[in-house]
């Protein structure tokens, strides 16, 4: 998965740097890297799945919460 771009006319190398890190954060190539970095077992990753799966939940049922509270404020 190989990232390119060429300098434009006119185009600073800021500008080119900036056009560069939006391509790669784009493609997901930095992720895909950190994901594999190290070896996870296929129990391991299910294991961390239901972890977030349990922390997404409790925190939209906070959220849930916090809004019904919110709701029934009268001013």
């Amino acid at each position: 998965m190989a990232v390119r771009v060429k300098v434009r006319p006119n185009e600073s190398q800021k500008q080119m740097m900036k056009r560069f890190r939006k391509k790669v954060s784009r493609s997901g190539v930095l992720s895909t890297v950190r994901r594999k970095r190290w070896f996870v077992s296929k129990s391991e990753l299910a294991r961390i799945q239901r972890k977030k799966a349990i922390r997404r939940r409790k925190r939209r049922m906070a959220n849930k919460r916090r809004q019904k509270k919110q709701g029934t404020r009268t001013i």
